[in-house]
Formats: structure tokens, C-alpha cells, sequence
């Protein structure tokens, strides 16, 4: 087994050739390597699947054996100063291992179908291999400034994939946004990671926490630096993981193609900071104000994720939310001390939400069946509906990740969500309220997501352009319910994908009813120009996805229905069956480091009893998100639900202010947005311009002044002597006298 751990350094570097070799190709032999790029997708993927039987390997040998292993050589060595490399290998290090390579492999393998048609694909394909290099490397890093070489490199990876397209003005502007963002914290991290090495001398993890536990029992006095520190340490992930206040990146990083942002929120890019956070315990764990505003920090950002993700649109920035809502769950449990459920729920979450997105991106993938290809693929959910029949494993498979996300029996985000629920109640009644309300939450704006998406709501009558009326469209649908009436469909879609974001239908607005007259008008001029050009495009109904997009979702999906069982937590399991807990058994070495119980048992009934509040609260709003979102109507007269979340009317009770205020809250990002961008960017911005004021007026204008003046006066000079000797004495004389005059009235006041 040490044979093994001793060759594990090949583990974070296996991955690096695909990057460099692509890159030399594009350098030298770019035509051929333009013209072989699907064949970069095998050895993307085979080299990810070499690391991903490592990790296995390494996975059940921790199991049976819970061994820590830690190899480190010396990289720079002066005087007192000694800069070591290596990697630690723990229960932690291969948990991550296996999260980061299993999604890594699906979401390669659903890329290469995604991506396919994309100019860009060999740049993709080079940033994701070195996405997954960066990560494995911060995993598996054995001391902090190791840590902060890949967390870094994780940043810059995700600067380039977020903005992918880069030429979309937005997309430019959300990479910029999620860079600038996770520079504060990172400079936070830096600045954490130099004070400690101030005054213990070492960036070792085991030697940090002996010195800093040492040095806050003998002498509180330095609690204070040391609160800094850690405090400062937490910035990096709360840029990272999305935690308020620094979670505004991420929405945005929505930007990117659809199997980065499954990446990034499963396990990469968000799962660094909760990584960072759990490696980091048993520091922060002697320090009780730190883990006091862990808990805090995650608690405020499982309820603002929740409220945040209520009115969007997009579908992708809707799973973004509810990403960093889950992200604050996770938050909250390390911050409780419960570092068995947060490594639990990281788990089922990263599947799940590995799931989601790739569904979502079958979803906008099929949409190109209607519109052709476009790399700005479309992503509202208004322009969805009605696609139970068309994608029904896409349906399928969404529906799970909707289901373990909302914590419902049994699929994997129950277990481990109701676990940090539980632990909730006995840390802080208050806190487990917003956690039970949150799960309420989540229940209905993810089954939101789903009706929309693939549910009905509305059946909108129009006349076709021959003149005949047809079968309604259903959901807002631009395909309809009928198996036929294709070229109908395309028009409304065209129609629709026109109307602008203020015209566009949605629940909360009475603009929905313009739509019609849009359609009517937007569709004669496209059978016009379609009769005029004799266009021979055929256009067909959205379809599934191809087989290399749903083989991962299938994957994901029995994840999602399985890998809850890692952690069942009830004693007659675990003595029945020799031990089902897999989860507390591969944690138990770290659990002793915390001072924690090495197992998390309980009784069924137990489990149970406390269980069923959560689950009846996602119950409740499952039955919330259907009586909203499942309505069919028959034409677009009836518009009472319209009109009871219209922000315009006569008469306005309290319910509709709620209702209308929550909805501004949610649609305007708590506007947290517009704060910033008033208070930094404006304030900033104004502070460099008035700076700029003094620098050209003030600074400059006193030089240029000096300078001005000596030349006039110079001139002036010039004119007055006349070269004549006789008047320089005169002007010398002057000036002496002047002097003589200046320095006698002085001498008299003094």
C-alpha cells in the first residue's frame, strides 16, 4: 500500500499532457490539429479514467484501513526559510479524488457531443484538462502555500471557461465579474496564510494546528491575531463557494457552456472553498468566534439562495441559486461542527447537481432542433414547456436531481440534508427554522424549474397563416401539444424569441397578453419572406438528446438514486449488515482529530420522527409550486392568475404586496447588485476620477504653472535690460533693495 501512496504524485499530473499537447499543436501544426480535434476527446477522458482507478484503489484502501499518508521534498531551501512540496492523502483528499474524476469523466463525455459543432472545441477541451489538473492538485496539496499555487490556477481556469465566448459582451463581462470577485477573497487567503506563517513559522497543516492550539491555551493574548488570521483564511472560501456577501459571480458565471457550469458547481471550482473550510477545521474549531460566523455565513446564505432563485427565468442561473443555497448548507453544518453531514451532503449534492445541469443542458441542446445551431443557445424557460413527450429521458433524469434536491425519500440529498437539519435543532432552534423553511423553498422553486420546463400552464389560440384556427399551444410552448403543425410552431417560436426580456411572458406581469399581438404580427412577416425565398429548411419538434449526452445523465441518475446509502445512519444497518455507514467508518481518523464520534448512528424510528417535519415542509411546497405553476387555461382572457401577481391594479390587497415584493426581491438579486455597483463601482469609479481631477489640475497645474511663469518672467527680463549693463545693475539693485527692505522688517517684529 505505501508502494502505492508513494507514485500518487502522478495522480494531479496524469491529466497535464492533454493541455500542453493541444497547445503545441495549435502552435505548430494547427491546420492538422484543427482538422483531428474530436480525437483530443479520447485521451481527455482515458487519462481522467486512469486517475479515476487511482482514486478508487485509493478510496477502499482508506476504507479498510483509514490510513493518513503524507509525502513532502524540499523545493527551496535558505537560512531558516525551508519551502516544501508534497501531498497528503486522507479520507478528505479521496473523497474529493473520486468526486472530481467521476464528474470530470461524465461531463467530458457529455462536452463532446455538447461542443461538437463549437469553433472553439480543442480551447475547450484544453481548459477542462487543466481545470481537472488544478483541482486534483489543490486536493492533494499538503500545506497551505501549495494550496494557494492551485487554488489560484482553479480561478484562472474558470476566468477562461466562464467567459468561453468571449466575444458576447455579457459573457466577457461575467468572467471579468467572477474574477474580480474571487480576488478579494484570495487576497484575503494570502494575506491570512502569510500571518500565520508570521508566527508559527510553518504552512504544514498538522504543525499549524499543534502551534496555533498550543498558543491560544498558554496565551490569550494572541487569540486576537490568530481570530485575523482564520478569519482571513475564510474569505477565500467565501469568494469560492459563493458565500454571501461574495456570491454575486455566480449567476453570472452562467455564461459559460452549460458542462462548465456542471463542473463548476458539482465538483470543482465552488467545492475548493468547502474543501478549503473542512481541511482547515481543526483550526478553526479552537477558535469559537470563526466557527460562530461559519455558521452564521452559511445560514444567511441557504436562506438567500432560496429567495433568490424564486423568479428567474433562466433556467441555468435558477440552478446557480439554488447551488449556493446547498453550498450554505454544507457551510453551515462545518460551521456546527458537523463535519460528517457536510462532507455528506457535498457528496449528494455534487451528483445531483451534476445531474440538473447536464439535464438542463439537453434541454437548451434540443431546442436547436427548432432553431438551428447557435453557440448563444437559448436558456429561458418561458420559451420551454410542454416537453414531457419530447424528451422524456431528459424528463426522467431531471426529475430525479428535482427530487433528491428537494430532499424527498429516498434519494441522496434526503440523508444528508435531514442530517444537517437534525444537527440544527440542537445547535440553534432559530437556525433549523430557516433550514426546515429553506427546504420548503427549495422544493418550490426547483419543482418551478421543472413544470415550466417540461409541465403546461396556459393554451394560447392563434390563427394560423392560412387562415384556420389550431390546436392551442400548451405551457407557452412554442411546439404545441399536436404530433403535427411543425411550420406553426416555428413561427411562434421566432415570435417569441423576439419579443424583448420586458415583453416577454411571465406569471408576475400582465405583459404576457402582448404576446398574442406579437405572434400575429412577427408571423405574417415570416410566411412572407418564408413564401417569398421558397425556403426548403425542414424544421422538426425539439428531440432527445444524442446517446453520448444521456449516458452521463443515466449515470448521474442512479448516483442520485444510490449514493445516499454510503451514509445511512441507523444502528440496525450497521450491526445487520456488518456496517453499511461507509461514510463515518472512511471519516472516523478525522472525526478523533475533532474530538467527534467516529460513528453517526441512529435509530430508524428516531431518524424518522425527525426527518418527517422537513420532508412535509418539501412536501408543502411541491404542492405550492403545482398549484402555481400547473394551471391550463384556454385562451388568454382568463387571466386571473395573471393578474393576482400584476404589480398594476385598482385594488391591492397585503397578500399581492407580499406577493409582488418578494418577486422584486428575487427577480432584482436581493439588489445586492445594484449596492455594489452603487457603492464600489460608482464610488471607485468617481474616487479615480476625482484623483485623475487632481492629479492633471492640481499636481500638474502647479508644475505647468512654475514653469509658465519663469518663462515670462524671463521674457519680461529679456525686454528690460536691453543689453545694456547699466540697467542689470539697476534690476540687481532692486532686488537687493527689496531683499535689505524684507529682512530689516522682520529683524523689527521679531
Amino acid at each position: 500500500m505505501e508502494y502505492t501512496y508513494q507514485y500518487f504524485l502522478i495522480i494531479p499530473l496524469l491529466t497535464l499532457p492533454v493541455p500542453m499537447l493541444i497547445g503545441m499543436g495549435l502552435l505548430l501544426f494547427p491546420a492538422s490539429t484543427k482538422k483531428l480535434r474530436r480525437i483530443w476527446a479520447f485521451p481527455s477522458i482515458f487519462l481522467l479514467s486512469i486517475v479515476f482507478a487511482f482514486s478508487a484503489n485509493l478510496f477502499i484502501q482508506q476504507i479498510n484501513s483509514s490510513y493518513i499518508y503524507q509525502y513532502i521534498w524540499s523545493w527551496t531551501i535558505n537560512n531558516d526559510f525551508s519551502l516544501e512540496f508534497g501531498y497528503l492523502i486522507d479520507s478528505l483528499t479521496s473523497i474529493l479524488l473520486i468526486l472530481i474524476t467521476t464528474v470530470g469523466i461524465l461531463v467530458l463525455i457529455f462536452s463532446d457531443s455538447y461542443m461538437s459543432y463549437d469553433q472553439g472545441y480543442l480551447r475547450f477541451c484544453a481548459y477542462m484538462s487543466f481545470f481537472n489538473t488544478s483541482m486534483l492538485g489543490l486536493v492533494t496539496s499538503s500545506n497551505l502555500i501549495q494550496i494557494y499555487i492551485f487554488w489560484e490556477l482553479v480561478g484562472m481556469c474558470s476566468y477562461l471557461l466562464i467567459g468561453f465566448w468571449f466575444t458576447r459582451p455579457i459573457a466577457s463581462n461575467a468572467c471579468q465579474k467572477a474574477f474580480l470577485t474571487n480576488r478579494v477573497g484570495d487576497f484575503g487567503l494570502l494575506l491570512g496564510i502569510l500571518g500565520l506563517y508570521w508566527i508559527t513559522g510553518s504552512f504544514e497543516f498538522q504543525d499549524l494546528f499543534e502551534i496555533v492550539k498550543n498558543c491560544i491555551s498558554n496565551n490569550e493574548n494572541e487569540l486576537f491575531f490568530f481570530t485575523l488570521c482564520a478569519f482571513l483564511l475564510f474569505s477565500g472560501p467565501i469568494g469560492k463557494s459563493a458565500q454571501f456577501p461574495l456570491h454575486v459571480w455566480l449567476p453570472d458565471a452562467m455564461e459559460g457552456p452549460t458542462p462548465i457550469s456542471a463542473l463548476i458547481h458539482a465538483a470543482t471550482m465552488v467545492a475548493a472553498g468547502i474543501f478549503l473550510v473542512a481541511r482547515l477545521l481543526p483550526l478553526f474549531v479552537v477558535i469559537p468566534s470563526i466557527m460562530n460566523l461559519i455558521t452564521l455565513i452559511g445560514i444567511i446564505t441557504v436562506l438567500l439562495g432560496a429567495t433568490l432563485a424564486l423568479a428567474h427565468k433562466d433556467i441555468k442561473r435558477s440552478l446557480a441559486y439554488s447551488t449556493m443555497s446547498q453550498l450554505g448548507y454544507i457551510m453551515l453544518a462545518l460551521g456546527m461542527g458537523s463535519y460528517r453531514a457536510a462532507l455528506f451532503h457535498l457528496i449528494t449534492h455534487a451528483y445531483s447537481k451534476a445531474l440538473l445541469f447536464l439535464g438542463s443542458g439537453s434541454i437548451i441542446h434540443s431546442m436547436e432542433a427548432i432553431v438551428g445551431y447557435s453557440p448563444y443557445k437559448s436558456q429561458n424557460m418561458i420559451l420551454m414547456g410542454g416537453l414531457t413527450k419530447r424528451v422524456p429521458i431528459t424528463k426522467t433524469t431531471f426529475l430525479l436531481g428535482t427530487l433528491s434536491l428537494c430532499g424527498v425519500p429516498p434519494l441522496a440529498c434526503f440523508w444528508s440534508k435531514d442530517e444537517i437539519i437534525n444537527d440544527s435543532w440542537l445547535y440553534s432552534p432559530i437556525f433549523a427554522i430557516i433550514a426546515c423553511s429553506t427546504a420548503g423553498l427549495t422544493a418550490f422553486y426547483m419543482f418551478r424549474v421543472y413544470l415550466l420546463t417540461f409541465g403546461g400552464h396556459l393554451n394560447i389560440h392563434f390563427t394560423n397563416y392560412n387562415g384556420k384556427e389550431n390546436s392551442a399551444l400548451y405551457s407557452l410552448s412554442v411546439w404545441g401539444k399536436g404530433e403535427s403543425k411543425m411550420f406553426k410552431n416555428k413561427i411562434c417560436l421566432l415570435a417569441l424569441l423576439t419579443i424583448n426580456n420586458s415583453q416577454r411572458a411571465s406569471f408576475f406581469s400582465k405583459k404576457s397578453s402582448q404576446i398574442y399581438g406579437t405572434v400575429k404580427k412577427i408571423r405574417n412577416h415570416f410566411v412572407i419572406n418564408h413564401l417569398a425565398t421558397k425556403s426548403k429548411r425542414i424544421f422538426s419538434y425539439p428531440q432527445e438528446s444524442e446517446n453520448p449526452m444521456l449516458f452521463p445523465m443515466l449515470i448521474l441518475g442512479l448516483f442520485t438514486l444510490f449514493i445516499g446509502a454510503i451514509g445511512i445512519p441507523f444502528n440496525q444497518f450497521n450491526q445487520e449488515g456488518g456496517g453499511l455507514d461507509i461514510l463515518s467508518k472512511l471519516l472516523s481518523p478525522s472525526l478523533n482529530l475533532l474530538h467527534q464520534n467516529s460513528l453517526h448512528s441512529a435509530d430508524f424510528f428516531e431518524f424518522v420522527t425527525k426527518a418527517a417535519f422537513s420532508v412535509s415542509v418539501a412536501f408543502f411546497g411541491i404542492f405550492i409550486a403545482f398549484s402555481l405553476y400547473k394551471p391550463v387555461y384556454s385562451s388568454l382572457q382568463n387571466l386571473k392568475f395573471l393578474n393576482f401577481f400584476a404589480k398594476t391594479g385598482p385594488k391591492r390587497s397585503f397578500w399581492d404586496k407580499t406577493i409582488n415584493m418578494i418577486y422584486d426581491w428575487s427577480y432584482n438579486r436581493g439588489y445586492i447588485d445594484t449596492l455594489y455597483a452603487r457603492s464600489l463601482t460608482k464610488g471607485i469609479r468617481e474616487f479615480v476620477e476625482f484623483t485623475l481631477f487632481f492629479d492633471r489640475r492640481v499636481i500638474d497645474g502647479i508644475t505647468n504653472g512654475v514653469g509658465i511663469m519663469s518663462f515670462f518672467v524671463a521674457e519680461g527680463i529679456k525686454y528690460v535690460g536691453g543689453s545694456r549693463i547699466s540697467s542689470y545693475l539697476l534690476v540687481y539693485l532692486f532686488y537687493v533693495l527689496i531683499f535689505i527692505f524684507f529682512f530689516l522688517y522682520t529683524k523689527i517684529l521679531t
